[in-house]
């Protein structure tokens, strides 16, 4: 399946965008929510990457190792959109939109 590694590709290249954009920016806010945007994209990565791994390999230790990825994954990607929502509703709130 070629969906899961240009996902994984992606969404790491996100990450690594959103890591140096944090470092470009001198405002907290934004530096928080960029920081929020790069861990939702952390959380896809690794949960893409227990995906591929399971269906490369298919055996019972890659299972094992995929759904603890899995749930770190989720669980990345939960407290990122978490984050994101908070710290985006907070700019509006600053910024009177």
């Amino acid at each position: 399946m070629v969906i899961f590694p240009i996902l994984i590709a992606a969404s790491l290249v996100f990450y690594v965008y959103y890591k140096v954009s944090i470092l470009k920016s001198d405002d907290n806010l934004t530096q928080a929510y960029f920081n929020a945007k790069s861990r939702i994209c952390l959380g896809s990565f690794i949960f893409f990457f227990a995906i591929n791994q399971y269906i490369y390999y298919g055996t019972q230790i890659s299972l094992f190792i995929g759904i603890v990825f899995l749930i770190l994954g989720v669980l990345q990607l939960s407290r990122g959109f978490k984050e994101g929502r908070h710290y985006r509703n907070e700019w509006k709130r600053l910024n009177n939109e």
